[in-house]
This record gives structure tokens, C-alpha cells and sequence, in this order.
């Protein structure tokens, strides 16, 4: 690889192709314009060669501004700085490329001119040919341009045109504000005369002969090269819109769309498995069902039996008296002895014994189920719509791009994204709570976990086993001496009904809304911490230990085993001490595990999703829910908070720090307006307002 240095404003090849091979390129004090222009002489002038390597055409397609060109093909870069400018005077820029043939073949051109070309679909939309200076016999690089001769010059031939007496009030500019020559061309009504006039009612190109002819007469003329300038200067405008507004901006809807097809492929697998998890739920309901149903079956045909076979024991019984009878009347026709006949005279009324009532069994009959594929449907769940109206997509406006715009467009996209993927967290980290209510809990010590029904009234719980119904007038309703301590080990159901774990039997009872309370779960050898009745099926989820190894069942509406969660995917176990457990509006379950000091969450399928361990150097989670957006707080018993995450464990704010003056929060839950409820160490409940 050579490298090359060139410093001044001065930069020629000389027509040397092989000159771009195998090079690093190092300027100082190089117009970058005429660089590429340079390159642009021996890639888009089609006058000369074909077949150019696509890697250079990059490099003029794109922004001399921008930070990065990659080559679709090799590993081609352009470097220049953020302030580079159109002039870089003491600013090093480096191109270079890996590609030892960087241009490939090509040749000169012919005569012949179907054999010449680079191909129009090669050459960029804004390529220009490397100019010189017009002066006769100067080959210096061209940087102005006098719009009354049309002629380029250099910084030299400029000085010394300004000072020729001929031409000092000619009008010099630079080479890219220059004004743009019209193509020359007699006019064909008048061959004597050139086309420099425009009729703009007709909107047609004249000379000025033609305005004195009938079809123009009273109409109005614009000197054509000038309306020609106001529409390069246009033509500029828009060019630039494309550059730097249009094509960038489909390029990010082009990217975010792909991001959506990625999202709304992970969504759709996702309801193709909790479909699949239903199917299986209701298959194992299924069988359960039918399990009963031949145990049934089974007894009813060994009743049924049982009472024929004890019938027909009654008729061999009678038979069998029969014979005997038959057998004693013989003997009384044939007497051997007086004896014999002296009983046969004395009997007088012979007693025979009626024959045994029987009764025909009625067996029983199969009704066949009434049930339709649509009844299978709703015990399977459907996929639904949401009725929110899809909203387009954001396009930021022009103006406010164009404001924005910075000489590095990939520094600016990545910040752009970086906002864009901060924009949550921003949000709540301005969101706090203000207190709306606040009361003492009788009946308990503290208020460790909360359960909360419809109509506001709740069950609380504290370390000692208290289980106490209340409500927002202090009216205790109901007390219970649980086994229970500094767990979630109790939820209500949609009917009012509370379930509730029992440690010493292993149990788990549910409490009517009579007060009744009746053995609902047996849970074997474990030990039932915490317990959650799923608002999105019905199911309860139960979190269980047995010598510090946790695990997490699902039981259906029915008490039966359905799902078991203890290891994820390395076989490493999942839970501890599962202390508190809820579940998120999109499945996942959510475990507060005090062992192993982090928020454990898995998702329907029991896959684990992530673990979240707290943001400072201890953490003690307790009390866990999640709200209507799918956000989850956790009691963290260490910085005595809440921690508020979002559906995917990124951490999002702290909410009631020591500025609401709360004091230990250990349980929390939301409810359907978004209130949180807080329970604290003390028997204090209190009910906070998200505000903004």
C-alpha cells in the first residue's frame, strides 16, 4: 500500500489512471471539491473511459460532509472531520481501499462511438468533470468563473482579468455560485439570430427579433439565461431536499419499518405459542375430565352388579329349598317306619316358601355432550384486534431537519435513535405520585401484602399471621389466624372469593363470600409462599418451596396441576424463596424472590425472560404488581422504594423516595384507575396518584 501526501491547493493526476491504485491519499490544505473532481475526470467522463470501478462512483454519489462512504463492495472509507468545510486548510482526509485493482479494466475510447461508455446507470446525478483553468496554456485547477465570458480560471488568470481594463467590470464568482450558460443556438425563424430571450406567455424560448412578430406582440420578455439561473438555483434547492431530507428520511422509515417486521414476526410467534399453551391447558382439562367421567362409569357398572349378582344368589338360594323341599315329600310317599308316616299324617298345610322378588336394573344411557366448534373457540382464547386506529408514521418537517442537520450524518442518525430509545425512560423519570388517601389497618401489625377487590374493600396481612377484610371506613368484616408471615400468600378472585396459602398443611383455602372456607389446593411436600389468581384466564399461580429450592405451578380454575417452572434453559434453577408472585397484562409471570435478591420473570411458556437485580450495591425485593401499561413495581427493602421497570426489566425511576416521607414500603399493588396502593412496615395503607 503507497502512501501519498499532497499539500496546497494544487492537486493533479495528470491523466494517470493506474495513479488511484493500491493508495492511502493524505491532503492538507486540498479544496476537497477539485479532489473529486479529479476523480470525477476519470470516472464520469464518459469521453474517455468505460467499465469504472463501482467503489469510486460511491464516492461521488455521496456527501464530501459525510463521515463515512462504505464501498457496497470493499472496504472503501472517506474520513473528513465535523467542521470540514469547502475549504480544508490545515484538516487531513484519507481515502482508501482494499481492492488491489480498484478501477478495473477499461479503455481508451474509439472512433466509433457505440463502442465508448461508461454506463448512464454509473455515472452519478451529480458528477462533474474535473475542470481547469480556461486560460490559454493554464492547466491549473479552475476556481472561478467570470459569468460574462463563460469562462473558468484560476486564482491568477481571476486577478489578472479583474485588472484588464476589457473585463474589470465583468462579474467573477466562484466556481459553484457561477451562473450556468445556456446552450447556444440560432433561432429558426430568424437563422441570423441567437435564442436569448423568453416570452413568458407563450413559455417558449426566442430571439430577439421574434418579439417584434405578430403571435408575440404585447407580451412579456425575460433574458433566458437568467430565468435559467433561477432554476439552477431551484433545481439546487431540491437537489439538496433529496440529499438531505427526503432520501435519509425514507431511508429511517425504510429501517423502522423493517424493525416492525421483525417486532410483528416475535409477536405473532408468540400468541402461535400461548395458542398452543391453551390447546394444552384445555386438553389436560380435557382428560382430567373424562378421567372422572370413566371412574364414574366404572362405579356405576360395579353397583349395578353387585345387585344382580345378589339377586341371582338369592335365586340359587330358593332353588337350592326347593330341592330340599321336593326331596323331604319323596321320602313321605314311601314311608320306611311308622314314624315317618306319623309325620306325613299330621301334615295338613303344606307351607311353600314364595319365590324371592327380583327387580330388572335400568342401566343408564350416554348423553353426548352439546358443544360447537365455536364453544372450542372461546376456551381456546382468540387473537384480537385492538380498536386504537394505526397511526402513521413520524416524519419530522424540513425546517425542523434542516435545523438539525450536522456535517456527520451517521453521528446524527445514532443520536437521533439513542433519543428516540430514551424518550420512555425520559417520560417517567418525570412522572411522580402525590398522596390522595391515607388510614390505619386494625386488626394487623403491619400491612405486608395487599389484596384488592372491585369495590374497594381489602384484605391486608401482616408478619404475625393476621389476615384481616376492611375497607376505606376502617369496618373490619372478617379476621383470619393464618400460617401466613412476610409473603403474598393471598389474592381474591373476580367473585370476591379470597384464596389464601396455608403453610403448616400445605394447603391452599379459598374463603367464600359467606365466610366459608374450604381446602381448595393440595400442594404435596411444598411449602406454598405466595399465591396470584390470573386476571387474563383464571389460573392460579403458586409460588412453592421445598429446602431452598423454588419453583412456581400453575393450577387451573379447578385446582389441577397444569404448568411447572423451576429451571430455565441452562438447567440452572430459577427461584429460591418465591415470596411474592403476580402476572403482567402480556402473560409473564413476575416472581419477588428473596433469596436470590431479584425480580425473576419468566414469560406464558415458562421461558425465562430476564432477572432484574436492582440498581444500587444491595437489593430486597418484596411486594410486587404490575399497572395497566405493563410496568412492574417492586418494594426494594433496601433503599426503601419502589423500583418502576418496564415489561422488559429496564429500569425506569424510584418512586416514593424520602421526599413522600414513607417509611419502609413492603407490599403494593395498582388498581384499575392506576392508584397505588402502599403498605408499609407500620399498619399505615396509603393511595398515591401518578402525576406528571
Amino acid at each position: 500500500m503507497t502512501v501519498m501526501f499532497f499539500c496546497g491547493s494544487t492537486f493533479r493526476t495528470k491523466g494517470n489512471l493506474a495513479f488511484f491504485t493500491e493508495k492511502i491519499f493524505v491532503f492538507c490544505g486540498v479544496d476537497l471539491a477539485f479532489f473529486l473532481q479529479e476523480v470525477v475526470d476519470f470516472v464520469a467522463y464518459k469521453e474517455l473511459f468505460h467499465d469504472v470501478h463501482p467503489c469510486i462512483v460511491h464516492i461521488l454519489v455521496g456527501d464530501i460532509h459525510c463521515s463515512k462512504i462504505d464501498c457496497s463492495s470493499h472496504s472503501l472509507q472517506c474520513h473528513t472531520p465535523n467542521n470540514a468545510g469547502r475549504r480544508l486548510s490545515d484538516i487531513i482526509m484519507i481515502i482508501s481501499c482494499s481492492q488491489s485493482q480498484l478501477f478495473g479494466p477499461f479503455r481508451k475510447r474509439s472512433e466509433n462511438t457505440s463502442n465508448m461508455a461508461l454506463s448512464e446507470s454509473k455515472i452519478p446525478p451529480d458528477a462533474q468533470h474535473y475542470l481547469v483553468c480556461g486560460s490559454k496554456d493554464c492547466e491549473k485547477n479552475c476556481q472561478f468563473y467570470c459569468n460574462d465570458c463563460h469562462q473558468p480560471m484560476c486564482e491568477q488568470c481571476r486577478d489578472e482579468h479583474q485588472k484588464n481594463k476589457k473585463t474589470k467590470i465583468h462579474e467573477v464568482a466562484s466556481y459553484r455560485e457561477r451562473k450556468r450558460q445556456i446552450p447556444v443556438e440560432k433561432c429558426k425563424i430568424h437563422p441570423t439570430k441567437e435564442i436569448d430571450l423568453l416570452c413568458e406567455v407563450c413559455r417558449i424560448p426566442i430571439c430577439s427579433k421574434c418579439t417584434g412578430a405578430k403571435e408575440h406582440r404585447g407580451h412579456v420578455f425575460t433574458d433566458l439565461e437568467m430565468v435559467f439561473n433561477e432554476k439552477v438555483t431551484l433545481f439546487h434547492k431540491e437537489i439538496a431536499k433529496i440529499q438531505d431530507y427526503l432520501n435519509p428520511t425514507s431511508q429511517d422509515l425504510k429501517t423502522e419499518i423493517a424493525r416492525d417486521v421483525t417486532a410483528i414476526k416475535e409477536i405473532m410467534e408468540d400468541i402461535r405459542a400461548s395458542m398452543r399453551a391453551e390447546a394444552d391447558a384445555v386438553k389436560k382439562v380435557v382428560d382430567a375430565v373424562m378421567s372422572d367421567n370413566i371412574e364414574q362409569v366404572d362405579k356405576t357398572e360395579q353397583s349395578l352388579l353387585q345387585t344382580l349378582n345378589e339377586q341371582g344368589l338369592e335365586i340359587d338360594d330358593y332353588s337350592n329349598y326347593l330341592n330340599s323341599l321336593i326331596k323331604t315329600l319323596y321320602s313321605y310317599l314311601s314311608p320306611s317306619n311308622i314314624q315317618q308316616l306319623s309325620f306325613a299324617l299330621k301334615l295338613e298345610n303344606l307351607f311353600i316358601r314364595p319365590i324371592p322378588e327380583t327387580s330388572k336394573t335400568v342401566p343408564p344411557v350416554f348423553s353426548a355432550g352439546q358443544y360447537s366448534k365455536e364453544d372450542v373457540a372461546k376456551l381456546l382464547g382468540k387473537m384480537t384486534f385492538s380498536i386504537t386506529k394505526a397511526k402513521g408514521r413520524k416524519i419530522e418537517f424540513m425546517e425542523k431537519v434542516h435545523s438539525k442537520l450536522k456535517p456527520i450524518r451517521e453521528h446524527s442518525y445514532r443520536k437521533h435513535e439513542r433519543e428516540k430509545c430514551d424518550v420512555k425512560q425520559t417520560l417517567f423519570q418525570c412522572l411522580s405520585v402525590t398522596k390522595i388517601r391515607e388510614w390505619t389497618v386494625l386488626g394487623v401489625q403491619n400491612a405486608l401484602h395487599i389484596s384488592l377487590d372491585k369495590s374497594f374493600r381489602l384484605w391486608v396481612s401482616d408478619s404475625r399471621g393476621s389476615l384481616v377484610r376492611t375497607d376505606l371506613n376502617r369496618n373490619q368484616y372478617l379476621r383470619i389466624r393464618s400460617s401466613g408471615g412476610c409473603e403474598g400468600y393471598h389474592t381474591i378472585t373476580p367473585d370476591g372469593e379470597l384464596l389464601y396459602t396455608d403453610r403448616d398443611k400445605n394447603v391452599i383455602k379459598r374463603v367464600t363470600e359467606h365466610n366459608e372456607i374450604n381446602e381448595f389446593i393440595n400442594t404435596g411436600d411444598l411449602e406454598a409462599l405466595s399465591v396470584h389468581y390470573s386476571k387474563i384466564n383464571g389460573d392460579i399461580l403458586v409460588g412453592l418451596r421445598k429446602v431452598r429450592k423454588g419453583k412456581v405451578i400453575r393450577y387451573n380454575k379447578t385446582g389441577k396441576e397444569i404448568q411447572d417452572i423451576q429451571i430455565d434453559k441452562k438447567r440452572q434453577k430459577l427461584y429460591d424463596i418465591p415470596h411474592y408472585i403476580t402476572e403482567n397484562m402480556n402473560g409473564n409471570i413476575c416472581v419477588s424472590d428473596y433469596g436470590k435478591e431479584a425480580v425473576v420473570v419468566v414469560d406464558k411458556l415458562g421461558q425465562h425472560r430476564f432477572s432484574y437485580t436492582g440498581q444500587m450495591s444491595g437489593f430486597g425485593p418484596y411486594g410486587i404488581s404490575t399497572d395497566v401499561l405493563g410496568h412492574i413495581l417492586v418494594c426494594d427493602s433496601v433503599s426503601n422504594t419502589i423500583h418502576l421497570l418496564d415489561q422488559d426489566g429496564q429500569f425506569l425511576s424510584q418512586l416514593l423516595t424520602e421526599e413522600q416521607r414513607i417509611e419502609h414500603p413492603r407490599s403494593v399493588c395498582v388498581d384499575n384507575e392506576n392508584n397505588l396502593w402502599v403498605g408499609q412496615l407500620t399498619n399505615t395503607v396509603t393511595v398515591y396518584k401518578f402525576t406528571q
